[in-house]
């Protein structure tokens, strides 16, 4: 089957002519330029090369259409024509059949459509690539949106899995780099992802607590769920009214507050991975809505939420060190803490180290997104990645997808955004809060109650821990006096072993001497004497000695 894809991928890259895109001056490598080759003797579509492109993501499925999903965010390396292809792929990919959506909630909730909705719009309001949404009433009056799984949506990503699986161990076994970037493990973490998307009772799980975390704060709103008629492939929820946060010229005709709207982006982000230590890690501009009912302090609406991400403890603080030391222009700092956290070899040079962090950072320090050239930034962090031996840190690829997603929306909405200026007090906040005096006494009042509920237990303990302190020392006695006697055992063996070694040797040399007169190299009677001392030596080597 596996093979049967790859040729379907190889075949939908012919058929598209996804060569086009290439530009002729790109340097690719002569492998490549040799795959290539034989593309350009296929006629040429009528479509654009950006349509091409775009309809060959959508034929492939879900795993290329999220893919093409990440790239629509990024109008700073497209033209515009492919970002505006590509961004269709958020929610215009061809819907299934309107039917078998109705079938698959009846048979999903044991009700006939009529019986749970008293109006249900069949043409479905959007469709993605791993599900699609329709529009209804309850017969309580509350608008809901429906979202109903692809059939046969699990097979296909099984396939692209494992075709990404294989690529990824040709890279990790024979690229000079491929270790360091543990491919194998990065596509692991994301069939973990992709697999999550098709149990919509995760997502409704995510959104609940997702709505949670964000109920009174004004800042972000997360629909809520209707439990009683969600399940693994159908989830119905709050149906919201707001403007898509790539709807640019929407926003402006409103008079939008752009530069509140990107700092608010900036201060949900940071609140996500850092407090809440739960982010949304699919906010491309499908997914994000704008409030715009008040035009001067707009809120975000947050839809989709099955890709969720979070951090252990100690990633999200090297993180912020690394964050506050780069804020701070601190680059020997930086450096120092890649080094202990073994982001990077600990044999690193960090004089050296710092002087490449500086040079990558320094021309991007405090400029808006408009003047920071994310292309060439990405070249320079590979090169320095490259130089130093840097690894990939798996468990924060979901997060740089997440920034990478931000990023570029941000670039749209306020491409005049400083993170700094939103960032760094941020950050420094919540290291206050972690650390000093007020923190430690947060703490000590978090854990009293818990330390006060175990107190009459610690004689038991205490008794327990002594006794198994004797028993320990006991079989540790034991095992001392085990291991003396197996060494013992082992030098005895070695010594017989070294023994039979020489005594062999002994006996071999005796028997190579008897050959020597025959070329010439001794007397008769010296050998016989040399092959009677060298085979006694011999025998009692390998019979009499202990």
């Amino acid at each position: 089957m596996r093979t049967i894809r790859i040729i379907r991928i190889a075949l939908t890259f012919t058929r598209y002519r996804l060569d086009r895109l290439i530009p002729e001056d790109f340097p690719l490598p002569v492998w490549v330029r040799i795959f290539i080759a034989p593309i350009k003797i296929f006629p040429v579509p009528k479509h654009t090369p950006p349509i091409s492109l775009r309809l060959a993501l959508e034929s492939l499925g879900p795993v290329f259409i999220k893919f093409g999903q990440i790239l629509s965010t990024r109008k700073d390396l497209f033209t515009g024509e492919l970002s505006d292809e590509l961004e269709k792929l958020q929610d215009q990919v061809p819907p299934f059949d309107s039917d078998v959506a109705m079938k698959i909630i009846e048979d999903s909730t044991g009700q006939k459509i009529a019986e749970i909705f008293s109006k249900f719009d069949s043409a479905p309001l959007a469709s993605a690539s791993v599900a699609q949404i329709h529009v209804g009433t309850l017969h309580s009056g509350e608008d809901v949106a429906v979202k109903v799984i692809r059939p046969g949506i699990e097979k296909t990503i099984r396939q692209d899995l494992s075709v990404l699986f294989l690529i990824a161990r040709i890279v990790e076994n024979f690229w000079a780099d491929g270790k360091r970037l543990h491919p194998v493990e990065i596509v692991h973490d994301y069939e973990e992802t992709i697999l999550n998307e098709l149990n919509l009772q995760l997502e409704a799980s995510n959104t609940s607590q997702l709505r949670e975390n964000w109920l009174h704060t004004d800042k972000l709103y997360v629909p809520s769920i209707h439990w009683e008629y969600s399940s693994i492939n159908v989830m119905v929820m709050e149906r919201i009214h707001g403007v898509r946060a790539s709807d640019i010229a929407t926003l402006k005709k409103n008079n939008v507050n752009m530069r509140k709207l990107a700092h608010l982006g900036v201060e949900i982000f940071f609140t996500q991975v850092f407090e809440d230590n739960l982010f949304h890690a699919d906010m491309h501009p499908g997914n994000v809505f704008i409030d715009i009912t008040d035009p001067e302090n707009p809120t975000y609406i947050a839809l989709d939420c099955a890709i969720m991400g979070s951090l252990t403890e100690n990633d999200k603080s090297y993180l912020a060190k690394n964050l506050l030391a780069f804020f701070h222009r601190d680059y020997y700092e930086v450096a120092r803490l890649h080094i202990a956290s073994g982001w990077v070899p600990p044999d690193t040079n960090i004089d050296e180290f710092e002087s490449v962090i500086r040079n990558v950072c320094e021309p991007i320090f405090q400029k808006p997104i408009k003047d920071i050239s994310f292309g060439k930034l990405l070249v320079s962090l590979f090169q320095t990645a490259q130089q130093f031996d840097m690894e990939v840190q798996p468990q924060l690829v979901l997060l740089q997808k997440t920034l990478l997603n931000i990023e570029g929306l941000g670039r749209q909405i306020y491409d005049e955004l400083d993170l700094w200026e939103t960032a760094a007090p941020f950050m420094e906040r919540w290291m206050a809060q972690r650390m000093g005096i007020r923190a430690t006494l947060k703490a000590l009042g978090k854990n009293a109650p818990r330390w006060f509920e175990q107190l009459p237990e610690l004689p038991d303990l205490a008794f327990t821990a002594l006794r198994e302190l004797n028993h320990l020392g006991e079989n540790t006695r034991k095992q001392t006096i085990a291991l003396t006697s197996l060494k013992a055992e082992i030098a005895k063996q070695g010594r017989r072993s070294r023994s039979q070694r020489i005594g062999g040797l002994a006996l071999i040399a005796a028997i190579f001497s008897t050959m020597l007169p025959l070329a010439g190299y001794a007397d008769v009677r010296e050998v016989l004497v040399g092959t009677s001392i060298l085979g006694s030596l011999g025998v009692y080597w390998m019979f009499i000695h202990p």
